[in-house]
């Protein structure tokens, strides 16, 4: 039996044959020569399939045309707009080069790796010289994939399908069965992030794809709950970019922690002398002050967890408890024998 393929493949594909129709396709066309449709077990499951796809890349910005032709009857066709989508002539400085190999370096599992690498190697081409690489060399760790559970997760968004799975908590190492209405998948610092409704505690909740362990399933029929309402889907996103700003002040040792360094700001003018109180003095000591704006404190405190002894917080007081209490966190689990993936 041939290997599934993934959704986001499969999308990919559909794009490509729109692309280059010469005039049309129709969903007869689409289902026996576009790669992945034709896994569809019935008329129904096609139609779905073909449906939330076309809505899917709709909303990413692709203008996917309906032609209709009085030649052709009712035979409704499909085609991307190209005027609309086609780029203009790539001009990239140096800098913008090396943004798009820090936004690939995304994409790390095998399924998509050698698909970004060929791209990266062409737009380096018109780019202003190899060197533009290294300018974010090190700039950002890797986001990791979100391993097996990605794939089910994307189909369950879309065929908004319930869905069951285990999950270990950061902050406390417990381990239990969550079942979740999927709202949105976010790809954030660290990993993939899965938004929804927690249907055991009645309200929405976030999840890391990397602290799910073992097989995503199905909890319900696909279709059996409805799309959030936008002010909820909005209240379940806010902390993940929204809301007031604040500055955290860290000590770094030298030519470490490259990410929050890339996106610090000049010292808040009300900021203490760190080097004159007793207390703070020995942290700074031999490190450099590192002022970097934030707004969800907790996502802050897992990426700053990752650099270990690299980085020592100084304000604010609440975001160092948090990294105190995950770095503790995961000291227990490690003596515990849990492996512990951030």
């Amino acid at each position: 039996m041939p290997a599934q393929i993934a959704p986001a493949e499969r999308l990919l594909n559909l794009v490509i044959a729109l692309v280059n129709t010469a005039g049309r396709m129709t969903k007869e066309q689409v289902r026996t020569s576009v790669a992945g449709y034709q896994e569809a077990p019935s008329d129904d499951a096609f139609e779905r399939m073909f449906e939330r796809d076309k809505d899917t890349l709709r909303d990413l910005g692709i203008p996917i045309l309906t032609i209709t032709d009085a030649g052709h009857g009712d035979d409704i066709g499909y085609r991307v707009d190209l005027d609309a989508y086609a780029l203009p002539p790539l001009d990239l400085t140096a800098a913008e080069l090396g943004v798009l190999a820090m936004a690939a370096q995304v994409w790390q599992d095998q399924a998509v790796r050698a698909d970004t690498s060929r791209a990266l190697t062409k737009l380096r081409a018109v780019g202003e010289g190899v060197e533009s690489t290294d300018l974010v060399a090190g700039l950002a760790p890797r986001v990791r994939a979100g391993g097996g559970a990605f794939s089910p997760l994307v189909d369950a968004v879309q065929a908004r399908q319930p869905v069951r799975f285990t999950y270990r908590a950061a902050t406390t190492g417990e381990v239990r069965d969550r079942v979740v209405e999927p709202w949105k998948l976010l790809a954030r610092r660290g990993g993939w992030v899965l938004v929804g409704l927690d249907r055991d505690r009645g309200a929405s909740r976030s999840y890391r794809l990397s602290r799910i362990e073992g097989a995503v399933r199905p909890a319900g029929d696909p279709g059996s709950f409805d799309a959030p309402a936008p002010e909820d889907l909005a209240a379940a996103l806010r902390t993940w970019g929204s809301g007031p700003e604040s500055i955290a002040t860290l000590a770094v040792l030298p030519e470490r922690a490259s990410a929050p360094r890339a996106r610090a700001v000049p010292a808040p003018p009300d900021a203490p002398d760190w080097t004159a109180d007793p207390v703070t003095a020995p942290l700074v000591a031999n490190r450099e002050l590192v002022h970097v704006p934030f707004h969800a404190e907790w996502e802050l405190a897992e990426e700053l967890v990752g650099y270990g002894a690299a980085v020592v917080v100084l304000a604010p007081l609440s975001l160092r408890r948090h990294v105190l209490h995950l770095l503790a966190t995961a000291a227990v689990l490690d003596q515990e024998g849990v492996g512990v993936d951030g």
